[in-house]
């Protein structure tokens, strides 16, 4: 299918009619006007372990279909996360050190000591406070008006869920999704409407308030919140000295918790607009909603994508790649990768294999929270059918400009009662 973007997206070209070494699908517009899928599709085709020279930080290869992708993470020896590699005359970039950033031992340890918030055991004990307060928040919906799904619902809920595995101020709680979106605001990602001073100096709060927060739960005993965790493993204890490293892991354990389950909770009502007939299936068989669940995180693929850095020279996909070339693994490609998934550009709430995708990553970085994400969005929808008969969208979804957060800024719909 090589359907014409420029239709949809204004003045983006048609990939199809571009000169292939041309193609840098970092460029945040793209996927702010939905029209990345169609220069992945040509990738995947074409050139699957693709060089663009033109990225924002320099050039880099992209890697867009599913083996590829899951062959890419699981090789950790050869394929870094540490992004303190610097290659020759490379742009400097803001990013620093968090746990999904390094490589073994370092990233094994640091992960180790916030897993027990989110172990099998600790998601059995907040099930019921989870449901208990998205039932509360359904309930306060204005049934019969419009209103912004992604601001009553999405950012409400994704930060109740952060300030409880922060055991954060719940009056202060807001400041959570906006440290989220101020961290992803960066000419990296392709989002850089803040002043890269002020993006400091709102981070600098941030991490003025954690440090706060930090002293306290290491003067207490012991809990199960993410900092409460980290001061008190012996792994970590020492983090609060390294205040680049401390607000490094504040921004991962923020986005992470923040931007990936919100965007999914938005994005299964639009798709559900889209596939009306999902949706009367859904209502008549509402056991298929942990399906449901993990198709919404497939299509949606709420982050685009991951980077390595090449630790040697490898041939890959008849590719030489050479030590220190920048390496992107596009989950938003693999997602949508037709020789792996049937049908991948239809929402489809009953697959076979749903989990089969990519958008939790694969290997030692596998999203640490996926279990959490799916429950949150389980609950969700099967409190949603108790209430409504329709969340109908009444108007387009307004995208962010991003390369890195799939997500959107607004969505607005319409309630029916049940």
């Amino acid at each position: 299918m090589q359907q014409a973007v420029a239709a949809i997206a204004g003045d983006i070209p048609d990939p199809w009619t571009l000169p292939l070494e041309t193609l840098d699908p970092s460029q945040a517009r793209l996927f702010e006007h939905g029209a990345h899928h169609e220069y992945f599709r040509r990738l995947r085709q074409e050139d699957p372990v693709h060089w663009s020279p033109t990225g924002p930080t320099g050039g880099y290869w992209s890697i867009t279909r599913f083996d590829d992708i899951m062959a890419v993470d699981t090789n950790h020896q050869v394929f870094s996360s540490n992004r303190d590699i610097v290659i020759g005359d490379q742009p400097p970039e803001f990013a620093p050190m968090n746990f999904i950033s390094a490589d073994p031992p370092r990233h094994d340890v640091q992960r180790k000591a916030v897993t027990p918030a989110v172990s099998p055991a600790r998601l059995a004990e907040m099930e019921t406070l989870i449901r208990q307060r998205i039932g509360a928040l359904l309930d306060t919906l204005p049934v019969g008006e419009t209103f912004d799904w992604v601001d009553k619902v999405s950012i409400e809920l994704t930060t109740q869920m952060l300030a409880t595995l922060f055991d954060f101020p719940w009056e202060d709680r807001r400041l959570l999704p906006y440290w989220s979106d101020v961290t992803t605001s960066t000419d990296i990602v392709g989002n850089s409407d803040l002043d890269p001073e002020e993006r400091m100096r709102i981070l600098g709060e941030c991490l003025a308030y954690f440090g706060r927060l930090w002293q306290e739960r290491a003067a207490q005993p012991p809990k199960f919140d993410l900092i409460s965790l980290l001061a008190h493993s012996p792994d970590t204890a020492a983090m609060i000295d390294d205040p680049m490293e401390f607000l490094g892991n504040l921004m991962l354990l923020i986005v992470g918790g923040n931007d990936t389950t919100r965007n999914s909770m938005s994005g299964g009502v639009w798709f559900l607009h889209q596939f009306p007939g999902e949706f009367a299936k859904l209502k008549s068989n509402p056991a298929l909603i942990p399906s449901m669940v993990s198709e919404i995180i497939r299509y949606q693929t709420p982050l685009a994508h991951m980077r390595r850095t090449a630790t040697e020279d490898i041939e890959f996909g008849g590719k030489l790649i050479r030590k220190g070339d920048r390496v992107v693994m596009w989950y938003a490609s693999g997602n949508r990768d037709e020789t792996v998934i049937d049908r991948p550009d239809e929402f489809i709430i009953d697959r076979e294999r749903p989990r089969h995708h990519v958008s939790f990553g694969f290997g030692i970085h596998r999203c640490m929270g996926n279990r959490l994400a799916e429950m949150q969005l389980r609950i969700l929808w099967e409190e949603i059918l108790k209430r409504f008969s329709a969340v109908e969208v009444v108007g387009e979804p307004q995208r962010v400009s991003s390369n890195f957060v799939l997500g959107y800024s607004t969505l607005p719909v319409r309630l029916t009662a049940v």
